[in-house]
């Protein structure tokens, strides 16, 4: 007869092997911080860079199955629950996509550009553009 510690052992492994470990932890992970999240907290509200920025990781999220890790981002940062329309988003970032590009995140054609874009005298120039004062990080108390 196997041990208690052999079976823990072999549900473990058979856990990880499904690819049922990392959604469990990251289950009780999304519980564990809507537990803790204080809703009566008023968030400030969303610049219009965090607002496409959330969405472009939220789509990215969601289409690699992150759903817990993208529960959270919408919890914590004020995200609404609905989606934007992706329509919106590749026009607010002046995107045009071809009909295969649509299958995949925005953020993995935004990054095919740049990484096909290596010849140095093509570089972008990044400009400062830091989200409003009232969202800047806050430090919580524990």
């Amino acid at each position: 007869m196997a041990s208690i510690t052999e079976l823990k052992c072999a549900l473990r492994e058979t856990l990880e092997a499904r690819g049922v470990m990392g959604q469990l932890k990251a289950r009780i992970r999304a519980e564990v911080f809507n537990a803790l999240d204080d809703q009566s907290e008023q968030r400030p509200p969303l610049s219009h860079e965090n607002l496409l920025i959330n969405e472009l990781i939220r789509e990215y999220l969601e289409f690699n199955k992150y759903h817990y890790t993208a529960s959270v981002l919408t919890a914590e940062s004020g995200q609404p629950e609905v989606p934007l329309d992706r329509q919106f988003v590749a026009n607010e970032l002046n995107v045009v996509e071809d009909p295969a590009s649509r299958t995949v995140p925005l953020l993995y054609g935004l990054l095919s550009h740049f990484l096909q874009s290596g010849d140095s005298k093509d570089k972008l120039f990044l400009r400062g553009s830091a989200p409003s004062a009232s969202h800047k990080p806050k430090t919580k108390d524990c």
